[in-house]
């Protein structure tokens, strides 16, 4: 017992947050004997799982498979049935019941402790009125949360996070989106799609600002012959809510933009302000700092995974941090490899976008000799059966001292499965000598890779 009447447990490991990358980490462990608490407060599973990629991709589905139908003569098509989109949306996220996760954890002999999680000292984890003590290590895999900017009237307003834009019971009337990133392209994509009237606000020069730039005017494009009213270099300078609940959106400009909803995506932020880092000596709210193998430089019984660490705010690396962190837990040597901004990404808009590595502009500035090939994406003869005549780029970034692919990009409809062939080049230092006699088959969309590694001279 403790001086408090809190009971101490022991474990092994202390896994705080139950997304998908503290799933992984200890699953890994449970298969491997070790004694496991997985603590989580709200869902097992994770804001993927219930109000992010999952419910978002459900939303967005109908609407890219509508497009694609009216692509192919001899199909008939017909609008969307908004009410079993939203149906089949909730059956995805299984109506915010995560009980048919438990099994997995159970089978592998992971402890579920439900409450929120404190760190109280060293290798300490308070949980209600429980204290587990850890004698190998705890993992913080808390994850994130949005951003709220410190705009006029914001607070007094109210607005949507992507908790509210993803479990919506029913279409807003209209929706302003105020960011036009990852989030605020595909929500405001997939409303318009379910008949919102949709404005999106973006503060940069172009929307999904950190990709290519060809990526972000064909994401523009589209979103605009959905309907979408997308402005750039639009600063929110206020925000009011009108006595019969509609929202106006000052920018700096003096312009306005109006919605029953307001939307706000302007990113994210590790979920960190209340896990009693203060008790180890680490700021609360700042990213857990980690080293290659996931573990404190401070702490050596410490490890953050996920978007708890602020390298990588993406599920994919959640769980690949998550296997690594277990493995080095477990006493092996680990080093991240594939890691940070240059990791493989995909935004779900119609049309995707799959990027994996540099951008042109972001190896330039790494100081590489580059050279970048683009090819239209529908420029094969497989894109005569998926994508017949939807707009699309590819493009390879090669380093040309090494030959090597540093980085990829391809737009268009159905291109996201096309992003682990260029993972594997990128992480695994390809040559484009040796991807030559790569040969994809016919009729494929692959034949990409041919058209591309021609456009280099090969």
């Amino acid at each position: 017992m403790c001086e408090s009447g809190a009971v101490e447990r022991p474990f092994d490991v202390v896994v705080l947050g139950a997304g998908p990358a503290g799933e992984v980490a200890a699953g890994r462990l449970g298969e491997r004997g070790l004694a496991v608490a997985l603590v989580e407060d709200h869902l097992v599973g994770g804001e993927c799982s219930y109000y992010a990629c999952m419910p978002s991709k459900a939303l967005l589905r109908p609407g890219e498979l509508l497009a694609e139908t009216r692509r192919v003569p001899g199909l008939r098509t017909d609008e969307l049935d908004v009410p079993a989109v939203l149906e089949r949306r909730d059956e995805v996220i299984h109506d915010l019941d995560d009980s048919s996760q438990l099994p997995w954890l159970e089978e592998r002999g992971v402890e579920l402790v439900r409450g929120h999680g404190r760190l109280d000292g060293e290798r300490r984890v308070a949980v209600g009125d429980d204290v587990l003590v850890a004698s190998r290590a705890v993992v913080v895999a808390t994850g994130s949360a949005p951003v709220v900017p410190q705009i006029p009237g914001l607070a007094e307003a109210g607005h949507w996070g992507n908790r509210e834009a993803t479990t919506a019971n029913e279409p807003p009337a209209s929706l302003v989106v105020l960011g036009g990133g990852v989030v605020g392209v595909e929500l405001a994509q997939a409303w318009t799609s379910l008949g919102t009237k949709v404005v999106l606000l973006e503060g940069a020069p172009r929307v999904i600002v950190r990709e290519e730039p060809f990526a972000s005017a064909e994401v523009a494009a589209a979103l605009r012959e959905a309907g979408v009213d997308v402005r750039t270099r639009s600063r929110a300078v206020s925000v009011a809510r009108d006595g019969e609940g509609d929202v106006t959106v000052t920018m700096e400009d003096g312009s306005t933009a109006n919605g029953a909803e307001l939307l706000v995506a302007v990113g994210r932020k590790p979920s960190t302000s209340d896990l009693g880092l203060e008790t180890i000596g680490l700021e609360p709210g700042k990213p857990v700092e980690v080293g290659s193998n996931l573990r404190s430089p401070r702490h050596d019984w410490l490890y953050a995974i996920g978007d708890a660490n602020g390298r990588a705010l993406l599920t994919h690396m959640g769980k690949y941090q998550g296997r690594l962190a277990a493995d080095a837990i477990l006493g092996k040597e680990v080093r991240i490899a594939s890691d940070g901004p240059l990791s493989p990404r995909v935004i779900f808009t119609d049309p995707q976008v799959a990027a994996v590595g540099h951008t042109l502009a972001s190896a330039e500035s790494a100081g590489m000799v580059v050279t970048a090939v683009d090819v239209e994406t529908g420029s094969t003869a497989g894109a005569s059966f998926v994508g017949r005549g939807a707009p699309g780029t590819s493009r390879l970034v090669v380093d040309d001292t090494r030959r090597l692919i540093v980085g990829a990009t391809f737009t268009g409809v159905e291109v996201a499965e096309w992003l682990h062939a260029a993972t594997i080049a990128v992480v695994g230092e390809v040559t484009v000598d040796t991807l030559a006699h790569a040969v994809p088959c016919f009729p494929t969309r692959s034949e990409v890779w041919l058209k591309l590694l021609e456009a280099y001279g090969l």
